[in-house]
C-alpha cells in the first residue's frame, strides 16, 4: 500500500507550496543516493519523496490527489518525470548540493582569485596612536614570480570542473565538481619554480607605508588596500589588516579623551602644600598647585590637557591627577619623636568633613 504523500514529506495537508518545496529539499538532501551509497532503504525513501513532490508540487496534480488520493493516477505513472527538472526548480545552489548542474551554470576556465589578506600587529606609543603616524614596515608577502608560465589544465581541459556520469535507479545522472588540479581556475603552472606555490608566487620582502590616522585606539584595525599577497591568475592583490597595539605610557593612562596621572607627594608636601610639574604628551609640561592639607586620594582636574576629540573640533579631554601621599617606612630618631608628639595633638586626629568622600563613596561615584 502506498504511503500518503503528505506523510512522506512530513507536512500537514494544508501546507503551502513553499513548505512543500522546503520539505522535499530536506528529504532529498537526506536520502540522496550519492550520500547513501549501497543503502537500499535510503534509495527507496529518496524515490518516494521525489514522487510525492512531483504530485504535491504541481497545483493541478495536488487538487486531484486531495480529492481522489492515489486512485487519481491509476493507469498512469505519477512518477513519470525527469529528476533534473525537479532539481532545476531549486536553483543552482540546490543542484550543486547534489552535484547536478548544467555547463551554463558551472565554473568556466580562466577564473581569477583575489590574493590572501595579511594581518600584522603594530606596536605604537600613546603619542603615535593619538596624533597619527606613518610607518614604513618590512613584510613578507607572496608575489607572482616573473618566471611563472601557465597553460590549460589537462585534468579539466580548461573548464575548471570535471564531469562524472553515474548510473542510478533513475537512470544516468551527471555530476560536476571543481577540478582539484587547478582549483577551478582552468589553468595550471607549467614550469617548476623553486619555493613557489602552485600559483607561481614566491615569498618576497617588501616595504610598505602604513598610515595610522589620528585618534586611533588600542586594537583598532586599519585596512591597507591592495598591499597583501598578489592575486591568482591576474586577480587583485589582497589587503593588509593592521592591528594597533597601544603600548603603556610610563606616567599617563588613557581613558577615552581623558588622561590620568598618579602623583606621589611626601607627607610634608601634603601638610604644607607644594607645586609640581607634570610632563604631558609631546614633551609639554603643566604646572599644578597642591594646596596645604591635601588628602591622599584627592583628584585634581586640569581641564583641556587631555586628548583632542577627533569627532568634535575644539573639544579636548582633561588631565586627572590622583594624589598619593607617600608614607616613609623608615624614620630616624628625631622624626620618630616628632610623630610621637603629634599623636597627642588634636589637629593630627582624623576629622573628615562631608566633602571628604570615603573610599567606597569614590568607588560608587566611579561606577555610578
Amino acid at each position: 500500500m502506498k504511503k500518503d504523500y503528505y506523510d512522506v514529506l512530513g507536512i500537514p495537508k494544508g501546507a503551502s507550496q513553499a513548505e512543500i518545496k522546503k520539505a522535499y529539499r530536506k528529504q532529498a538532501l537526506k536520502y540522496h543516493p550519492d550520500r547513501n551509497v549501497g543503502d537500499a532503504t535510503a534509495e527507496q525513501k529518496f524515490k518516494e519523496a521525489a514522487e510525492a513532490y512531483n504530485v504535491l508540487g504541481d497545483a493541478e496534480k495536488r487538487k486531484k490527489y486531495d480529492r481522489f488520493g492515489h486512485s487519481a493516477f491509476q493507469g498512469s505513472s505519477s512518477f513519470d518525470f525527469d529528476i533534473q527538472d525537479i532539481m532545476a526548480e531549486f536553483g543552482e545552489r540546490f543542484g550543486s548540493a547534489f552535484g547536478f548542474g548544467s555547463s551554463s551554470n558551472s565554473r568556466r576556465g580562466s577564473a581569477s582569485y583575489k590574493g590572501e589578506d595579511l594581518r600584522i600587529k603594530l606596536k605604537l606609543s600613546l603619542e603615535e596612536v593619538i596624533n597619527g603616524v606613518e610607518k614604513n614596515l618590512k613584510i613578507k608577502k607572496r608575489s607572482l614570480s616573473p618566471k611563472a608560465s601557465f597553460g590549460i589544465c589537462k585534468a579539466c581541459n580548461g573548464r575548471g570542473y570535471v564531469t562524472k556520469i553515474s548510473n542510478t535507479f533513475l537512470g544516468q545522472v551527471q555530476t560536476q565538481t571543481t577540478c582539484h588540479q587547478c582549483n577551478g581556475l582552468g589553468k595550471t603552472l607549467v614550469n617548476q619554480i623553486p619555493n613557489a606555490d602552485k600559483f607561481g608566487r614566491i615569498l618576497t620582502d617588501v616595504t610598505v607605508q602604513i598610515k595610522i590616522p589620528p585618534g586611533s585606539t588600542h586594537e583598532s584595525a586599519i585596512r591597507v588596500s591592495n598591499k597583501g599577497n598578489d592575486g591568482i591568475m591576474g586577480g587583485p592583490s589582497g589587503d593588509i589588516i593592521v592591528l594597533v597595539e597601544e603600548q603603556p605610557h610610563p606616567t599617563l593612562v588613557r581613558e577615552g579623551k581623558n588622561l590620568h596621572h598618579d602623583l606621589y607627594i611626601s607627607v610634608p608636601e601634603a601638610v604644607l602644600g607644594t607645586q609640581k610639574e607634570i610632563e604631558l604628551l609631546g614633551g609639554k609640561k603643566v604646572r599644578i598647585k597642591v594646596d596645604a592639607g591635601t588628602q591622599s586620594g584627592t583628584t585634581l582636574r586640569v581641564r583641556g590637557k587631555g586628548i583632542p576629540d577627533m569627532g568634535f573640533f575644539g573639544v579636548t579631554g582633561d588631565l586627572l591627577i590622583h594624589i598619593n601621599v607617600w608614607i616613609p617606612q623608615i624614620l630616624d630618631k628625631e622624626q620618630s619623636e616628632f610623630f610621637q608628639k603629634a599623636l597627642n595633638q588634636d589637629n593630627f586626629d582624623p576629622n573628615p568633613s562631608r566633602n571628604d568622600k570615603s573610599f567606597f563613596e569614590k568607588i560608587k561615584d566611579m561606577f555610578g
